[in-house]
């Protein structure tokens, strides 16, 4: 493969075909070899990187009887998730993106390793493990934007709303099963299996990474924005960053995206009301039960059968529309969970709001490859990941102390509301973003 940055897609006898529209998820992608090894990596370590989440928080809790000292891996993940998705996002667009993915995945693999050898020994303590799950963290900040950043150098893009479908949704099938594999593990083993398993897993994706070609940032690629991007240096300094943030204040469709998502998680996401809605409303036990679980899982199942329902979506060329109908949609599923005392229409509404987000996180992640030209994908896809990790955990902040002022249900359904009119309201100050329609034919594939 070596010798071309898109030689997967233009070997391809399907290039420039569009497969048949059914309600089953596009595949078209998995034809191209080097994307076909990602996605086949990727049902390997997405379950094995939630072998990793489970295992942090509950061996934090072993060692030290504290819900505090395991709260303190939201400010020891975000943090460096912050820092380093911003400044990832720089030196992916500054270094060959293969490389990088190699050498953050192989950092990623072996603080995973030292994981399981602190639990196996015993060596270090809460501090270490904190320390570890930071270093992790800054590695898989780095990671993320440069592996979203290579999809336009081996797809057409025609296809990238379905390659884009079909990791999403692995990465939520993963958000299932991983968490319930990982209970199950734990009744007959030690959370340093968990850290040892994650680490195998991912030499998967190292493999795969390892096949692709040389992806060197692509000079003088054609798209909007020339003058921002002609004054982008070859460096990943902290200029390079904030290059990076007025590229998307020069773009509303760029910086609409990002402004819809922030609404959508911050202003929505109702997790942090999950515990004391199952007890008080939908009566399970005090420290959880059957409730408890279906609301954590209902976005997520939302999502993957969002995913795996999809395919009528690729035809879609209007995608700002897109995007604003599955956010109110979005919304509104919130909105009216908070509403009901019957599990299963809270955990129905739910997951209808998880397959919107679906449908959302789709097209603005497919904006960001094909608006953004080359030299600054690294920066938009780090931007992406901080706005995606950042966003839930400002929900969080307000959630929390809005139900115990005003009850779960209204705290809910407040935030709901709010996105749809938030929603609205910046679509309407920027209506370029309604009006955005992906490109088509050797337009799209350029």
């Amino acid at each position: 493969m070596a010798g071309g940055t898109r030689s997967g897609a233009e070997s391809d006898p399907s290039k420039g075909r569009r497969p048949a529209r059914g309600f089953l998820a596009d595949t078209t992608p998995l034809r191209t070899p080097a994307f076909r090894r990602l996605w086949i990596a990727a049902i390997v370590t997405v379950v094995g990187a939630q072998l990793t989440v489970v295992a942090v928080p509950t061996q934090l809790y072993q060692l030290t009887g504290s819900s505090a000292w395991v709260g303190l891996t939201g400010l020891f993940g975000l943090v460096p998730l912050i820092v380093f998705g911003l400044w990832g996002g720089a030196i992916a667009d500054a270094v060959d993106r293969r490389g990088l993915l190699v050498v953050t995945g192989t950092g990623i693999a072996v603080t995973s390793l030292l994981l399981g050898l602190v639990s196996v020994t015993g060596v270090g303590g809460p501090w270490t493990i904190l320390t570890l799950y930071a270093v992790q963290s800054a590695f898989l900040a780095v990671n993320q934007p440069t592996r979203a950043a290579v999809l336009p150098r081996i797809l057409p893009r025609h296809e990238l709303p379905a390659a884009n479908t079909l990791l999403f949704t692995v990465n939520q099938l993963g958000s299932i099963a991983g968490p319930l594999l990982a209970g199950i593990a734990l009744t007959f083993t030690s959370v340093g299996t968990l850290y040892f398993v994650d680490a195998a897993c991912l030499t998967a994706s190292i493999w795969a990474v390892y096949m692709l070609p040389r992806l060197p940032v692509a000079e003088g690629e054609p798209g909007g924005l020339r003058g921002a991007v002609r004054a982008v240096r070859r460096s990943a300094g902290f200029r390079d960053v904030l290059a990076g943030f007025r590229y998307i204040a020069m773009s509303q469709v760029l910086l609409v995206s990002f402004l819809v998502d922030i609404i959508a998680m911050a202003v929505g996401m109702p997790r942090a009301v999950f515990p004391e809605a199952a007890e008080r409303v939908f009566g399970d036990p005090p420290g959880g039960g059957p409730a408890l679980g279906a609301l954590y899982a209902s976005i997520a199942i939302g999502a993957t059968l969002g995913g795996l329902f999809s395919g009528r979506l690729h035809g879609i060329r209007r995608q700002g529309v897109a995007v604003t109908v599955a956010i109110c949609i979005w919304g509104a599923g919130v909105a009216l969970s908070g509403l009901t005392s019957m599990l299963w229409l809270a955990v129905g509404l739910l997951a209808l709001a998880g397959a919107a987000d679906l449908v959302s996180a789709v097209f603005r992640q497919t904006m960001l490859q094909v608006v953004a030209t080359d030299e600054m994908r690294g920066r938009m896809q780090g931007t992406f990941t901080v706005v995606v990790a950042g966003g839930p955990r400002l929900g969080d902040l307000w959630h929390g102390p809005a139900a115990a002022a005003l009850g779960t249900g209204a705290a809910t359904t407040i935030g709901g509301v709010g996105v749809i009119v938030l929603t609205v309201l910046v679509v309407m100050i920027f209506p370029v973003f309604w009006r955005y329609r992906a490109p088509v034919g050797e337009e799209a594939d350029r």
